[in-house]
């Protein structure tokens, strides 16, 4: 259901993008379609091997994007970029940081005893692991907030009154659930 939504949130983002291409919006539905079913396929086999990796994937974006709302907002700062103009390097670093914690949330609930597939007992690795998945988080905010800002829309729907559409909610966990998965199948 959450695939079909963003499908079609995605699909309106093409149409005010590209105008009057049919070719060029054909193609890029059925990419993004693809892409979708992979990320489908992605959640469910994490959800198959380990629904700790899934709620500890889940938690490290929302951790990600919560550090950065409210670094960002307490501290404010300079610019990140213009594609997101209330995105601050501090909001970034904020994001990181809070990236870390899913990591003592689980070390003190499971005692030191994880049977995570991205998670080994090297915490040197384990750190570096969360810090690249809030980069790719960050990534792909940005990647849709670059979208929206090319269509000229705010938001990429309404299901969530006061929040948007559902993938200004999801943005950057469709592309770290791909990359949590390649690390996984590359490093653990």
């Amino acid at each position: 259901i959450v695939s079909i939504i963003t499908f079609y949130e995605f699909n309106n983002l093409i149409i005010k993008i590209i105008k009057n291409k049919r070719k060029e919006k054909f193609i890029l539905n059925i990419l993004i379609l693809i892409y979708l079913i992979f990320f489908i396929y992605i959640g469910y086999n994490l959800n198959q091997k380990s629904q700790l990796d899934l709620i500890f994937i889940l938690l490290l974006c929302i951790f990600s994007d919560t550090g950065g709302y409210v670094v960002g907002k307490l501290i404010g700062g300079i610019k990140l970029t213009k594609i997101s103009p209330n995105k601050t390097i501090s909001g970034s670093i904020g994001s990181f940081l809070f990236s870390i914690f899913p990591i003592i949330l689980f070390s003190e609930i499971l005692k030191n005893k994880f049977e995570l597939i991205i998670i080994t007992n090297d915490i040197y690795k384990l750190i570096l692991t969360c810090l690249f998945l809030s980069l790719v988080c960050q990534l792909g905010d940005l990647f849709i907030s670059y979208l929206k800002r090319k269509a000229k829309i705010k938001d990429t729907g309404n299901i969530l009154p006061g929040h948007g559409g559902l993938l200004d909610r999801i943005d950057g966990l469709i592309f770290v659930f791909p990359a949590a998965y390649i690390l996984s199948k590359l490093f653990f």
